[in-house]
C-alpha cells in the first residue's frame, strides 16, 4: 500500500519541464510561461541545465535595464537539487524542507523527466484527486489524457493505504473516470454529435462502485432521428482509446462502438421492449446493466426520455419483477451455491478460493436493483438505493445499513485482492482467498456473507420466487 513513507517519486504527478535556451529575453519567456500556465522553466546554457522561477523574476524587475533586453541567463540558478523517480516521496519532501527550496528536478538516469513542487507534492500526500482532475482538464489530445489516466491507480493506492473508507474512494475514482470520458468525448466527437447525444456509463462504473478498471460499460443515446457520417469512425477512436489508457474492453461488448449500444431513442425504446418482454436470455442483464446509466457527456434529457419509456413499460408488471430479481440465485447451484450451506464456518475445499462478486456482491446490487425498479427509486447507487428505500418504508432500516456496511465490506475486501494481484503482476479479478486474510477480515467476510444470505430470502419471500 502506498502512504506517506511507502510512496515514491515517480507515484506522483510529475509535471512535464519547459526548456528554454539561456540566450531567451525575459519578455519572451514570461509569455511561453504565460501561455502554459507554469511557473517555471528549464534553462540550457550549453552544458549547464538551470531553472528559472518567479521568485528570479522579481529579481529580474529590479534591474534599471529593460525585461526585453535581459536574458534568462543571467537569473537562472545553474544549481538544481534533484531526484530520483525512484527515490522515496518522503525524501524528496525533506529535500525541499531542508534546503528551503520549493521544486526539485525529477531525473530518470540522466534525463529531466518532471518537475516536482511542494504544491504538487503536498496535494499528492494530501488528496492527488484534484491534481489528476486538473491534468485531466488541461489535456488537449487523446495521448496527454493518458496520462492523469495512469495516475488514478496511484491515487486509488495512496487513499486506501491512508485508510479513506472505500465508498469515498469509489466516488472519488468514478467522478475521475467521468472526467476522463467526458474530455475524451469532447476531443474525438464534432460538435454537432455531441449536442444530439448523451453519452453514458453503466453498470458499476454508473453506480460509481468500480474502483480498479475491470472493462468498459458505456453507450450512446442519439436524439431521435438523428444521423451523422462517420459516427462508427468516433465511436470506434473512443473505445479504442479507452483501450489505450488501461480500461479493458467489455466481454459482452457493452461499448458504444457496438451498434446495440449506440442507437436513437426510438432505436434504445424499442431494445428496452425487447429486454423487458423478449425471449434473449441476455435481455435481464442488459437491462439491469443500462438501469445503472449515469449520463457523461451530451445532452441528459436523452436518457431521461428513455427512463420514462422504461417505467411507463413497467407499469403494473408485477411479474417482470419477480422474473427480474430472481437473477440473485443464478450462482446458487454447485459449489458456488455450496457456500451458503457452509456459512459462517468457510471451511472446505471450495474455500480456497471465492468469487466474491458472485456469492457477495452482486446479490446485494441486483437485489437492491430490483426494489429500486420496483418502487420507482431515481437513484444509481446501491447505497443511496437502499438509503431512498429504506425512508420510504419499503425496507427495513436496520437491513438497509447492514446490506450497505456488506457491500463496503466486500468492495474493500476485493480492492485488497485486486492491488496485490496488479503487484504480482496479475490481471485483476473477482477472486479472493479467505485463508490469505487477516482473523479480523475473514470475520468481516463471513458476517456480511451472512447479510447477504438473509437478504436473499428475504427476497425470496417478497418476490415469493419458489412459484416461478
Amino acid at each position: 500500500m502506498v502512504t506517506l513513507v511507502t510512496a515514491r517519486v515517480r507515484d506522483a504527478i510529475l509535471r512535464k519541464p519547459h526548456f528554454v535556451d539561456a540566450d531567451t529575453d525575459l519578455v519572451t519567456l514570461c509569455g511561453e510561461l504565460a501561455a502554459r500556465g507554469i511557473a517555471d522553466a528549464l534553462v540550457r546554457d550549453g552544458d549547464r541545465l538551470g531553472i528559472f522561477t518567479t521568485t528570479n523574476l522579481v529579481q529580474a524587475i529590479l534591474r534599471d535595464a529593460p525585461p526585453a533586453a535581459l536574458k534568462v541567463r543571467d537569473f537562472t540558478s545553474f544549481t538544481p537539487r534533484s531526484v530520483s523517480v525512484e527515490d522515496d516521496l518522503y525524501d524528496a519532501m525533506m529535500l525541499m524542507l531542508r534546503h528551503r527550496i520549493h521544486r526539485v528536478l525529477v531525473r530518470k538516469g540522466d534525463e529531466v523527466v518532471g518537475i516536482l513542487s511542494q504544491m504538487d507534492l503536498m496535494g499528492f500526500l494530501a488528496n492527488q484527486s484534484h491534481l489528476v482532475s486538473a491534468e485531466i482538464a488541461r489535456a488537449t489530445s487523446p495521448a496527454e489524457l493518458a496520462r492523469p489516466a495512469a495516475q488514478v491507480e496511484a491515487l486509488i493506492r495512496v487513499l486506501h493505504g491512508d485508510g479513506v473508507r472505500i465508498e469515498v474512494i469509489a466516488g472519488l475514482v468514478g467522478g475521475l473516470n467521468r472526467q476522463i470520458f467526458r474530455r475524451l468525448w469532447q476531443m474525438l466527437a464534432p460538435q454537432a454529435l455531441r449536442e444530439n447525444s448523451c453519452l453514458i456509463v453503466m453498470g458499476s462504473e454508473g453506480r460509481s462502485e468500480q474502483i480498479i478498471r475491470t472493462d468498459q460499460d458505456n453507450a450512446l443515446i442519439l436524439r431521435e432521428g438523428f444521423a451523422f457520417d462517420g459516427l462508427d469512425r468516433v465511436t470506434r477512436a473512443f473505445t479504442e482509446a479507452l483501450i489505450s489508457f488501461g480500461y479493458p474492453p467489455c466481454p459482452g461488448g457493452i461499448m458504444l462502438s457496438r451498434p446495440l449500444w449506440c442507437q436513437d431513442v426510438r432505436g434504445f425504446g424499442d431494445t428496452l421492449r425487447d429486454w423487458i418482454h423478449g425471449d434473449d436470455p441476455e435481455g435481464p442483464m442488459n437491462l439491469a446493466i443500462f438501469l445503472d446509466a449515469a449520463a457523461v457527456a451530451g445532452d441528459e434529457s436523452l436518457l431521461a426520455a428513455l427512463r420514462e419509456r422504461l417505467r411507463r413499460m413497467l407499469t403494473g408488471s408485477d411479474s417482470f419483477h419477480a422474473r427480474f430479481a430472481a437473477a440473485i440465485r443464478q450462482f446458487d447451484s454447485g459449489a458456488e451455491g455450496g457456500w451458503w450451506r457452509r456459512l459462517p464456518g468457510l471451511r472446505g475445499p471450495e474455500a480456497a478460493e471465492i468469487d466474491l462478486k458472485k456469492l457477495g456482491i452482486f446479490p446485494v446490487v441486483h437485489g437492491t436493483r430490483a426494489l429500486a425498479l420496483e418502487h420507482g427509486v431515481a437513484a444509481t447507487g446501491t447505497a443511496a438505493r437502499l438509503q431512498a428505500l429504506s425512508a420510504a418504508g419499503r425496507i427495513d432500516a436496520g437491513l438497509a445499513r447492514d446490506l450497505a456496511d456488506a457491500l463496503h465490506c466486500m468492495m474493500a475486501l476485493k480492492l485488497d485482492s485486486n492491488l496485490a494481484q496488479i503487484a504480482r503482476g496479475q490481471a485483476p479479478d473477482n477472486s479472493i482467498r479467505p485463508a490469505e486474510l487477516g482473523r479480523l477480515d475473514r470475520q468481516a467476510l463471513r458476517d456480511s456473507l451472512n447479510i447477504v444470505r438473509d437478504f436473499k430470502q428475504w427476497l425470496g419471500q417478497h418476490y415469493r420466487l419458489d412459484l416461478l
